[in-house]
């Protein structure tokens, strides 16, 4: 197994869900924010010396202020550009031979999804997590090809089978490709269009991880809030 490091995306400006923090720090009913939630579940499953970077950009000081134990990388453009950006600055930042577990800094999800996600670095495989019992429409669905693995994965592909839950895994072997194509990317693009061009360009194979009976759910809008609260609210 390669070493592991851990990366969450929490720089972007969360105006879909109108908070005057950033969304990562969205306090659930329980009486945790998003991210403390994400930062106890990474050191239960992944250990409490696993390095996690953040990436921050706005209102950073309120993330670091939050986190004081992570590493922080700061992406200074994170008004003009998507995670694509964010998360090839932090790839950037971790040592050449760790595989990356990494994930958007508004995902609420149950342990269970995050030890789902290190047996794919325990088995060396590069994934991506998904749903496969709902395709919504504002969400990152997917496709496979013969073989089992992701074929594309992005907003609106024809024929979804399931939504990625924006929790994945790069193995070290295929980290430097990620990073080339991630640097390719346009500003505005997410992250999953590198994904995609490390499956066109370089074959990389990224197997699809079903979490569908486990829950895991990204805060976008006030509604998915309520959701999350209704799923959550009562967990520690």
């Amino acid at each position: 197994m390669d070493p592991l490091e851990v990366v969450i995306l929490a720089a972007g400006l969360g105006t879909r869900l109108d908070r005057p923090v950033p969304k990562t720090l969205t306090t659930l009913r329980s009486g945790e924010t998003i991210l403390e939630r994400q930062l106890s579940g990474l050191r239960s499953v992944c250990g409490e010396q696993v390095r996690v970077a953040v990436v921050v950009g706005f209102k950073l000081e309120l993330v670091m202020e939050a986190a004081p134990d992570a590493v922080f990388v700061y992406n200074e453009r994170y008004d003009r550009t998507n995670t694509s950006k964010s998360l090839l600055k932090a790839l950037r930042s971790t040592r050449p031979d760790a595989g990356v577990l990494w994930m958007n800094g508004d995902v609420v999800f149950d342990l269970e999804v995050l030890k789902r996600a290190v047996a794919l670095a325990e088995d060396g495989r590069s994934g991506v997590l998904v749903n496969r019992s709902a395709v919504g429409e504002e969400e990152v669905t997917f496709t496979m090809s013969d073989d089992g693995a992701v074929d594309r994965l992005a907003k609106k592909v024809p024929g979804g089978l399931g939504e990625a839950v924006g929790i994945n895994y790069v193995a070290a072997a295929d980290k430097p490709a990620l990073v080339r194509r991630l640097a390719q990317c346009e500003d505005q693009d997410y992250f999953e269009r590198g994904i995609e061009l490390t499956i066109s360009e370089d074959g990389i194979r990224w197997s699809p991880q079903d979490i569908a009976d486990l829950a895991a759910m990204e805060v976008d809008f006030e509604e998915d809030l309520e959701a999350v609260n209704r799923t959550f609210g009562r967990l520690g």
